[in-house]
């Protein structure tokens, strides 16, 4: 179990541990624990939809970085590059490689930082709701008709109080090679 005050300048694990304890202590004393631990994902939104992103593909969320430096040439939805923690990475302005056009300036803008070895990439969306936990039984491979050209990159989708949730593969967008080539 790491310190929390070991943790202050990784905000991303802090949230994780956080979130570790608040649900360990929530946790009804008596209830039988099956040790299957639920799926965790981040909430995002895009053009006024929610996705879940696999936590496990996410490296970090950060404010939208400013100032970006613009690539000449590059298409539309490359938004520029920054620096982030010392890594030079391309901000993709997901919602415009989706099809929904520019995402707009706004307070709640955040970037999600893909967890990816080979493939950098800062992704700018309209919010990040935090996570979301479910079980494996609110999974479904049936994914609900999005208003984003989203088809190729949904991995199923959880329901959750009537509500179903597209999960949006970040490595199945990084391994696109129409994504791949603009973000070069």
């Amino acid at each position: 179990m790491a310190a929390l005050q070991d943790l202050r300048d990784r905000p991303f694990e802090l949230l994780i541990e956080l979130e570790r304890r608040g649900y360990a202590a929530t946790a009804s004393p008596g209830a039988s624990h099956s040790g299957v631990e639920p799926w965790v994902g981040v909430a995002v939104k895009l053009s006024g939809e929610t996705y879940l992103v696999a936590r496990e593909e996410v490296r970090e969320v950060l404010p939208s970085p400013s100032p970006l430096t613009r690539i000449p040439g590059a298409p539309r939805w490359i938004r520029g590059i920054a620096a982030v923690r010392g890594q030079i990475l391309p901000v993709i302005d997901l919602r415009d490689f989706l099809g929904g056009g520019p995402t707009p300036e706004a307070r709640t803008l955040r970037v999600v930082v893909a967890m990816h070895r080979e493939v950098p990439a800062a992704l700018l969306v309209d919010a990040v709701l935090g996570f979301r936990r479910f079980n494996d039984a609110d999974f479904s491979v049936e994914v609900p008709a999005t208003t984003l050209s989203t088809a190729r990159y949904l991995a199923g989708s959880f329901m959750h109080s009537g509500h179903s949730s597209p999960v949006f593969s970040l490595r199945k967008l990084l391994d696109d090679p129409l994504f791949v080539t603009g973000a070069a």
